[in-house]
Formats: C-alpha cells, structure tokens, sequence
C-alpha cells in the first residue's frame, strides 16, 4: 500500500522552471523554490513563488514564533468582553456564569472575517468549541454546582465581535449593535426534512424544532449570502447515558455516547442526562446557520446536511448556482461528505427560502484506482429502505453515519477540516491521524498507525455538483521514518486546520502528534503550501500543548487572523501555569485561548514576497 500511495503520488506532475518532474522531485521542489525566488526568478506557468517568508524553526518555547518582519496582537482572549464597556477578565477565574456570556468563550476554533468597511472593520465571527473545566473555574470541577454547569455553557458556542484597525496598525474591538454571544441556552430553530421528526422531540420541545443552543463548536464557513455556519462536532462527550455503555451497534455507540467522560452538565441539567431525555443529543451534530448581521435573529440548525460530528462546511457554487457544501466527519474510519441544493441560490432567496434547507447528501466513496462516486443519501435508496431500519428521509439525516456505513463510503483517517482551491476548484481535505488502522490499509488510506495523517485532494472537473470525481493524496505528513513526503525540515504532523487564501496558498495547521526533533516533541504548528510547484514552509508555532486552528483574513490579505486554542490545558487549579503562561504571563494568571491577529511589519500580504 505504500507503493501503492506513492504511485497515486507520482500520477502528479508540476511544471517548475520549465521542466516536467514527478513526484519525486515535487517535493523536492521548496529548495530550488528558495532559489529561484531568492534570485526573482518565476518558477510556475510564469509567475512568481506564492511564499514569501523563510520558513521557521521547530519549537517549544511558550510564545507564538513568526518568521522576521512579521509580528503579532493577541486581538479576542477567553474571558476578554465583546464589547469595552462589558465585563472585564477576572485572571483568578472568577467570572460568574453571567459575566461569562457576555465575554468571548473558551477554546478559539473556526471563524470568518465579514467585512462592514473593507480591511479596515468587520464582525468577526469566532467558535468556542469547548472548556477547559480546571482551568475554567476558580477551584476546577471540585464541588459541582449549577452555576459551573450555567459558565461552562456560556463559555460554549459563538462570539460576534466588531473589530477595527486604527491609523496606528493595531486592531481594537468597537461597541457595536451587531455584538452579541450564542451559547448553550440561545434559543435556536430546527429546519430542513428531519425539523419536527419524533426522534428530535423532548419534554421541553414536544414539536421537534426548538431547540436551545449549538454545542462543541468546531470549524466553521462563510456563505455567499454573508452568512455564518458554525459547526456542531464531538456531542456525545456532554450527555450521559448510563453507568453500562450502549449496545454493540446501537446508535449509540455509532455516535461515541458513553466512550468519554461526560460535562458534569447532566448533575444539574436533566436534559443531558439521556436516561430523561433520550432525544436530547439528536438535537446536536448539525452545522448551524448564523446572521451575523442580525443580532435578532435565531441560529439555524440545517438538517438537511445530515447529523454527525462535524468539522468545517465549505460552500461553493454548483453548476446551476446551486449550493455545494463540502464536510468532513471528524471521527477515525468516519466519511467526507457533499450536500448539492436543490435550486438555484438566487431562486431560494427570492422566495426566502434558505439554499441549504432542500437538497441531496451524498458521501464519498474512494476506488483504489484514483476515481471515486459521491453516493446519494436518499431513503428508498438500496440499504435506506424501511427494511433497513430508516423509516423516512429525516431518519437518513438524524442517523447520517449509518446511512453512510449502508452504501458503502470510504472510512477515513479522521477527515476534518476541507477547502477549495481558487481558480481550479479542486477541493483539499486533511485526515488528521488514525492510530487505530491496525489491520487494513486501502489506497487512500495507505498507512498503518497512521499517526501522522495525510492530505487529501479531489478533482470534480470544475464541476461540484458531479456524481464523480477523481483523488490524489496530495501529501502524506510526518517525518522520513514515516514515509512522509515534506521535506525534512519542515516535518509536521497531524494537519487539521486548511485553508486557501484569495492569492492560492493553502495554509495547514496542526493538533496532536508532531515530529520529534532531537528527540524533543514540538509544538503544534501552521504552515503553508504552494500546491502547483510543491514549496512548503513552516510559517508560525504555537505555545505548549495549544492546537494552532481557525483562520481567515482581511479582504486585501494584510491581517491574517489565527487562533490559539487551549495552550497549557495540563494546567490545575493548585498550578495553572504548568505548562503555559501564555498569552498574559502574568505571575497570577492562567494561560488563555485566543485570537491573534498577524501583520507584516512592512504592511504587506502575508504570506506573500
């Protein structure tokens, strides 16, 4: 299967100063990259390299590293207000739960730029995936109470913050009438075929489409109607079950109920307790819907999408002008999926219709000859049929994972985060690592003890609302011993993170095992690709025990925004400092997600020459 993975590299070829090379050379291609844009020479169908900066050394130092001329503001902490005049960061943990819901909430992930005056303001949209309880709360999880569980939630969810740029270059945050949290006790709206199904009814919502709050927040993604989707991914860690864990081939178990430790949530919230809300936990695991630019509004769970854990949502138009949304299931052995809209963009607006409420799911299947299918999710569909356990569509959607073992898709390597690359429309995904492959193998998964994982890339002829397409791995991550194919020195280890900037560079980043080097594990980290001529560089490294996650930028491509989630999560209440003080440093302290804000000290496009 190695073999076999590098053959289905060496299919791609690049044109670098005029000479066709195959894989081999492909990724040898960033030192001749160097040169050639150290002497201003083009390198690729006449143009010059994308990368402009030297690339950084492996680190693990409790700071943020940048290449030289560029420099960083620590812009949105945990704890910071969303507003000036709100309530201030208390450095003891000492925030109520009332405080917290009007501050930005924990563990930075996905999150989107919408612009109101260009470059120079705009509504910043930021996900809080999750909580660091011991670090949360003044003294950790000891002695749970309601109002733990009420801080915990409202750490939990989206900010909406306006931010702008003054004359001086730093970014500062605005009172604003468009300011406002999402938390665990938002009052959210169900839509789309499985809103007011019974499998998504509770005691407190008897019609299946009320639903309150959006939980464990991953990535995220803009759309062409400047709206925010935010993604609902590892549910089953907040609702228990029962002190047995769930049937063998249950839905349960499909969706990891009871594999984890629970919130505390259900000691004091019956309706994560499953045992008097089994439904409960259906209402989560949709990518959510968000107006930015209407504090009024309710968030939106668009079922049509399917339920499972999701990581990003990226939407492209289709060939009618339909909308094409691509998701990864952020779960080892779990599926990339597609959603294809049923009507033109335009048309679902006009009637004030939502594009994303109408539609077919589809999940990808991976032949081991570089073709693959997007296979249709539709009940009456052979193995989603009533006599195979789906009684309806919604049932198809609520259960999307099993629907996808039925037909037959491709498990994956934990396929998270996805992007399009501008101009050819080849959609790349990461699979960040999966350890438990320990038996079999396949071409687009063709490593043992994946620990390092791999990026993928599929090519739908510039047509997203096919049926087929074509796949390459595009990299596979780690170190020589591995069988990486990066350079040495700039190894790295399970991508997450991936985006493509308007110029076309794919930035990756990390979370979870890394190359040692010298023997010392590094820190997790954000790189950059050039995927025509194969030149990649380490670009940032993040403090200790931090995952580097979340980006996007200002429309002319000078502030870079990135976020730094969880650094010295190994921190206690007795010490919270004990792996990182990072971003305060203060001797009192804690160690604090955040968002940051990367500029050129030149005032150029990051990145970029």
């Amino acid at each position: 299967m190695s073999e076999l993975a590098q053959r289905r590299l060496s299919r791609r070829t690049v044109v670098a100063g005029g000479l066709v090379t195959a894989a081999a050379s492909f990724f040898a291609a960033p030192p001749a990259a160097a040169a050639a844009e150290q002497a201003g020479v083009a390198t690729h169908g006449g143009r010059k390299p994308l990368l402009g900066f030297p690339a950084v050394s492996p680190s693990t130092a409790d700071e943020v590293v940048l290449p030289p001329g560029y420099r960083y503001q620590v812009l949105y902490p945990w704890g910071d207000p969303i507003v000036p005049s709100g309530p201030a960061y208390a450095e003891d943990a000492g925030n109520t739960a009332a405080e917290q819901a009007k501050q930005a909430g924990d563990q930075h992930d996905g999150m989107w730029y919408f612009p109101l005056r260009g470059a120079r303001s705009g509504l910043l949209c930021v996900n809080h995936e999750a909580t660091a309880e011991q670090l949360l709360h003044t003294d950790g999880r000891a002695d749970w109470t309601s109002e733990k569980t009420a801080k915990s939630m409202a750490a939990h969810g989206v900010s909406i913050i306006e931010i702008e740029r003054r004359r001086n270059g730093q970014w500062h945050l605005n009172e604003s009438k468009y300011a406002r949290r999402v938390t665990m006790t938002t009052p959210a709206e169900i839509t789309g075929p499985a809103a007011g199904h019974p499998l998504l009814r509770t005691g407190a919502d008897p019609h299946g489409v009320r639903v309150l709050g959006t939980l464990n927040n991953c990535a995220s993604g803009p759309t062409p109607w400047d709206t925010y989707l935010t993604c609902e991914e590892t549910i089953n860690k907040y609702f228990f079950y029962d002190e047995e864990p769930p049937p063998a081939g249950s839905v349960e178990e499909r969706y990891g109920i009871g594999s984890e430790s629970p919130y505390p949530w259900y000691t004091t919230e019956r309706r994560f307790d499953m045992r008097v809300e089994p439904n409960e936990y259906n209402r989560f695991g949709w990518v959510v819907e968000i107006d930015p630019f209407d504090p009024s509004s309710k968030p939106k769970k668009r079922t049509a999408l399917g339920r499972m854990e999701h990581e990003n949502a990226v939407v492209v138009r289709g060939r009618r002008g339909e909308a094409v949304v691509y998701m990864g299931d952020d779960t080892q052995f779990d599926y990339f999926y597609k959603f294809v809209g049923a009507e033109p963009i335009k048309d679902a607006l006009k009637r004030r219709r939502s594009p994303l409420d109408k539609g077919t799911l589809y999940v990808a299947r991976f032949d081991e000859d570089g073709s693959g299918r997007w296979l249709p999710l539709v009940h009456g569909k052979p193995g989603l049929t009533k006599a195979d356990g789906f009684a309806d569509q919604a049932q198809v959607l609520i259960h999307a994972r099993l629907a996808a073992d039925a037909v037959g898709a491709t498990p994956m390597d934990r396929p998270e985060w996805c992007s399009v690359q501008p101009g050819t429309g080849a959609v790349f995904f990461t699979c960040t690592n999966n350890t438990a492959r320990t038996e079999s193998v396949n071409a687009p998964n063709p490593r043992l003890n994946n620990r390092f994982g791999h990026i993928m890339k599929i090519d739908e002829n510039r047509n997203p609302s096919s049926e087929k397409f074509e796949w390459d791995i595009f990299l596979l991550a780690g170190d020589e011993a591995s069988g990486a194919t990066v350079p040495p020195d700039q190894a790295f280890g399970s991508p997450d993170g991936l985006w493509f900037d308007a110029q076309g560079r794919l930035w990756i980043q990390t979370d979870g095992t890394q190359p040692t080097v010298n023997g010392v594990a590094q820190n997790n980290q954000m790189l950059a690709a050039d995927p025509d001529t194969g030149d990649i560089r380490r670009f940032l490294v993040g403090p200790p025990r931090s995952e580097i996650t979340g980006i996007t930028s200002t429309p002319d491509g000078r502030s870079l925004f990135v976020n730094i989630q969880h650094p010295g999560d190994s921190g206690t209440p007795e010490n919270p400092r004990l792996s990182s003080n990072w971003p305060d440093f203060s001797p009192t302290g804690r160690p604090r997600s955040a968002t940051i804000v990367i500029t050129r000290e030149d005032g150029g496009v990051v990145g970029a020459r």
